[in-house]
């Protein structure tokens, strides 16, 4: 019985102490792991990232195809753009072309 008081006597002034470093490491682990903890930010920094340099090649890919609908408009038409898209989306071909076979 002795030795349960001293242990007692002793862990008595402790239990605060102990409990605030449970509470600060509780919080500290959450900080860095939880739903929005330290880990989550980067991996959401990464994913703005790979969002952004994807907007960039989209919005690339956007004004080109705006350039060539505008050389299909009536108001500044280009004959070869016309042509081309004739072409291209009834088979047809002159018989003096030459036909290169693309294998991609």
């Amino acid at each position: 019985m002795d030795l349960f008081r001293r242990i007692g006597r002793w862990l008595r002034p402790m239990t605060i102490p102990l409990l605030g470093l449970s509470a600060l490491a509780y919080i500290a682990i959450h900080a860095v792991q939880g739903d929005r903890g330290l880990l989550a930010w980067w991996h959401l920094s990464e994913q703005i990232d790979r969002t952004r340099a994807e907007l960039t090649r989209t919005s690339t890919d956007v004004t080109l195809l705006r350039r060539r609908v505008n050389l299909l408009r009536p108001e500044n038409l280009d004959r070869d753009m016309l042509d081309e898209r004739v072409r291209a989306v009834l088979l047809l071909a002159d018989p003096q072309d030459i036909l290169i076979e693309d294998d991609r």
